[in-house]
């Protein structure tokens, strides 16, 4: 839970652009800090700034500044990767803020704060790509077991301002990307350099963001919010070529992503000032979800009583995904109540500092 979670409105109002009434500056740049969302600010001081305390404009200027740089040389180690990984014989699919790297203007990608490179292989060609990064001097600082279901390794080189994430499969679980079939079918192949890399589509890239947030990440069980990862999905949305909600709307399978996809939708809207269909944003499970996320964050002891609110959504789990955990069993709609230790599960999760999140 973010220390200054209260400013969050106040946060999203100078993110749209709205001059707070009565700001509480430190509050406000704090809670910007924990979101990794300070550079995205710039826009806001350019347009206030004779409004603005001094400090505050300075801050925010020096802070983009650095991201700025920052992303150039991430951008450089992205296209070096993708440059090592083709002559290995491996195309990526760029993932997240790598695909922002490529896809969004100089001036657009200096306001968001990218953690690392998250690249995409074919799981037949792992260790090809791990061999290609290594040749040109990346070792492994982090990996799962070999044998694990979602697979990745971290690698890191001194000289570097981030790490590569190397995945062989997609963020959350594989029952949410069925419906949208191959990855490389909702790609186009891009050039990097003298290398090239497969980008998602803004639609595909908007359901990877919410997957990995709500499911991977679990916001969607204990009410998280990640303002950056909304600020990408808004970026998507106001791009040249836009966003084909109706696309978007076939690739969830279920009630349950639906709920999780328009819970992230109504928070653009709400938030972010996004305009969205109304048929993506009106149902009343996912508007209770996000009630429940400004509740959690204006009103910090609230997160315990209202993690019950994961059982809003219990069935439709035991109908879709956990019908998948439970194989051989029937994927009927019985209710029941979730175990005991799920709910464990859950309230650890609540309790785990979780870097960006609200």
């Amino acid at each position: 839970m973010a220390i200054h979670s209260s400013a969050l409105l106040s946060l999203c109002g100078c993110l749209r652009g709205v001059l707070p009434s009565d700001p509480d500056w430190f509050a406000i740049l704090g809670l910007a800090n924990e979101t990794l969302t300070t550079p995205a600010l710039i826009d806001f001081v350019h347009r206030f700034q004779q409004s603005l305390p001094e400090e505050v404009c300075a801050y925010v200027r020096e802070i983009h500044r650095r991201n700025e740089v920052r992303n150039q040389r991430l951008t450089a180690q992205l296209t070096e990767a993708v440059v090592a990984l083709n002559d290995g014989g491996v195309t990526p699919v760029l993932l997240k803020g790598a695909a922002t790297l490529v896809t969004a203007s100089r001036a657009q990608a200096s306001m968001r704060l990218m953690a690392d490179i998250d690249l995409l292989v074919p799981p037949e060609q792992t260790q090809i790509s791990l061999q290609a990064l290594a040749d040109i001097g990346y070792v492994v600082h982090f990996q799962t077991p070999a044998a694990s279901e979602k697979w990745c390794t971290d690698l890191k080189r001194p000289q570097d301002v981030g790490m590569i994430d190397l995945h062989r499969t997609l963020p959350g679980p594989a029952y949410f990307y069925r419906p949208a079939g191959d990855i490389l079918e909702q790609c186009k192949l891009t050039s990097i350099g003298s290398g090239s890399a497969y980008v998602p589509t803004a639609a595909y890239q908007a359901l990877l963001l919410t997957m990995h947030d709500q499911f991977q990440d679990y916001d969607y069980w204990v009410g998280g919010i990640d303002l950056r990862h909304l600020l990408q999905l808004r970026d998507l949305i106001s791009s040249p070529d836009g966003l084909d909600w109706i696309r978007l709307a076939g690739y969830v399978p279920g009630k349950l992503a639906r709920n999780a996809l328009e819970t992230q939708l109504i928070a653009l809207t709400e938030l972010l000032g996004v305009d969205v269909p109304a048929s993506m944003r009106s149902r009343r499970i996912p508007r209770l979800q996000f009630k429940r996320r400004v509740m959690q964050a204006r009103f910090p002891l609230a997160r315990w009583p209202l993690l019950a609110a994961a059982v809003l959504d219990y069935r439709n789990y035991r109908c879709g995904l956990g019908a998948e955990y439970r194989a051989g069993q029937s994927g009927s709609g019985t209710w029941a109540m979730p175990k005991p230790e799920t709910f464990r599960f859950i309230m650890e999760r609540a309790r785990a500092h979780r870097a960006g999140k609200v």
